[in-house]
């Protein structure tokens, strides 16, 4: 992970904004705080692997498949940011990781900003490292979902049509 202060952060925020997708950073004391703020009704997540970061209260853990079904938003961990592209590297998890940030119109995704690395090289050899131990797996997105399969484009079709990260300091 890089310790580079603020140029991966920065690298990621432009390029993030390429795809219409809002970043904030804030001190994990004000990040509860930041996620509720993005959060619309009905929200649903997936438990933050952090001690010091949680999810607001009104955002639902463990949805019923009715209650995924009808959730505006989704808030979920990201195992990485990657600056050049990006991308968030989303690790599928027990808790409904996937679904959570799939089967929603809004994504909120929180990372650590140690977290963002700094290019997709980096990036595998940390995906490398961390499936073979896990045997686990992962999903790199970048931006809302998008198709133009059958014209124009289609934001939404197959994922979120809105992203938003929160960048724990």
């Amino acid at each position: 992970m890089s310790d580079a202060a603020g140029e991966p952060y920065d690298q990621f925020v432009s390029r993030a904004a390429e795809y219409d997708v809002a970043v904030i950073r804030e001190p994990a004391s004000a990040a509860t705080a930041a996620i509720d703020d993005l959060v619309t009704q009905p929200a649903v997540g997936a438990p933050l692997p952090w001690d010091d970061v949680s999810l607001p209260t009104n955002v639902r853990i463990d949805p019923t498949p009715t209650e995924l079904d009808e959730a505006v938003t989704g808030v979920t961990a990201a195992a990485l940011a990657i600056a050049d592209y990006g991308s968030l590297v989303l690790r599928a998890s027990p808790e409904g990781t996937e679904p959570v940030s799939l089967f929603v119109d809004h994504h909120v995704a929180v990372v650590r900003e140690q977290d963002i690395v700094p290019d997709m090289a980096t990036a595998f050899d940390w995906l490398g490292d961390e499936i073979r131990s896990t045997r686990g797996s992962a999903v790199i997105a970048t931006g809302p979902s998008a198709t133009a399969d059958m014209g124009s484009l289609v934001k939404g079709a197959h994922g979120p049509k809105e992203v938003s990260v929160v960048v724990v300091r």
